[in-house]
């Protein structure tokens, strides 16, 4: 399986400390770290039909998980399904996002 990803999306974050929690190794690919990588991102972004809501929605579609037969998956538990790994546990989740309401952001 390959990665997609980038260390500016929180989700990326979480899904690399579950990682290296879990010690299972799988390529991850950091679009940030050079041309090759975004351009080879881009690609796939640019082409395939997953992406037609992230791009409608102005999203970039990280982390995106890349099964060995070429199916792809935003969803991280089904993505672990596909090398024996369980779902993600809520505890596992290492960042969480804000919420704001009301009563100011938490």
């Amino acid at each position: 399986m390959k990665v997609y990803g980038a260390d500016i999306c929180i989700d990326c974050r979480n899904y690399k400390a579950i990682q290296k929690s879990c010690g299972f190794e799988v390529e991850y690919i950091d679009i940030m770290e050079n041309t090759t990588n975004l351009k080879e991102f881009l690609e796939i972004r640019d082409l395939d039909p997953i992406f037609e809501p992230v791009r409608e929605h102005h999203g970039i579609g990280i982390p995106l998980f890349v099964k060995e037969d070429g199916a792809k998956t935003f969803d991280i538990d089904e993505a672990f399904s596909w090398i024996g790994q369980p779902p993600v546990e809520e505890d596992e989740i290492v960042e969480r996002r804000s919420t704001c309401g009301p009563e100011g952001c938490k």
